[in-house]
């Protein structure tokens, strides 16, 4: 998108919003947040996304996010093929995702965030990928999220604002229903989920059939 970097580089608008909204799940005890991630996994677990398809990507959770790791060993037990972000050099701030499988050895990042090793398990594009399940810091009952402000997850799904008909990736964000909020600022290069899974179960935006 022309100008993307800018736009993306514009001071963040909603600071007190998402220091709001994360300080709601860090407040959360270890036992709600094993509580929460134990319930959602089951939600995920029992829907159609998780019988029909097969490639999936999935998250490390830190900072109180909701914890998609039994959505994880889930997949491994079903014979899902499973990947998690890697971060690309270029463009900047985006992200590849590549296969985890059972006892690989993760690398850390320049964030201290641990990835698979892309010399053992080449990466590949959003658009090669059936699910991606995206953390997220709030999200409202129009599909809108707010992450961590890094934009990583906006550049990395940009292509699907450039045309109509490429092949996507439906886009699931999991988060404790502490998180959500009755209505976020919706920015140009946002790019909507197509539903939410919390505690609460799996609520989806029917923007298309899945």
């Amino acid at each position: 998108m022309e100008g993307a970097s800018l736009i993306f580089s514009m001071p963040e608008p909603t600071y007190e919003l998402r220091r709001t909204l994360r300080a709601r799940r860090r407040a959360l005890s270890e036992t709600a947040q094993r509580r929460h991630s134990g319930q959602a996994a089951l939600a995920y677990k029992c829907s159609t996304l998780f019988l029909r398809y097969r490639r999936v990507a999935a998250y490390l959770a830190n900072d109180g996010e909701l914890d998609p790791s039994l959505i994880i060993e889930s997949a491994f037990d079903a014979d899902k093929q499973l990947f998690l972000p890697v971060l690309r050099h270029r463009p900047y701030k985006s992200l590849w995702f590549s296969e985890y499988r059972p006892g690989d050895r993760l690398l850390n990042n320049r964030f201290a965030i641990p990835e698979p090793d892309i010399r053992r398990r080449p990466p590949v594009p959003p658009w090669g990928l059936d699910v991606i399940l995206m953390p997220l810091v709030g999200f409202d009952p129009r599909g809108h999220r707010i992450g961590m402000g890094g934009g990583f997850y906006d550049r990395t799904l940009a292509y699907l604002l450039h045309r109509r008909y490429w092949r996507r990736p439906l886009l699931i964000g999991l988060a404790h229903e502490c998180q959500a909020w009755p209505l976020l600022p919706a920015r140009p290069w946002d790019m909507p989920m197509d539903g939410v899974l919390t505690e609460n179960g799996l609520q989806l935006f029917n923007r298309h059939s899945t």
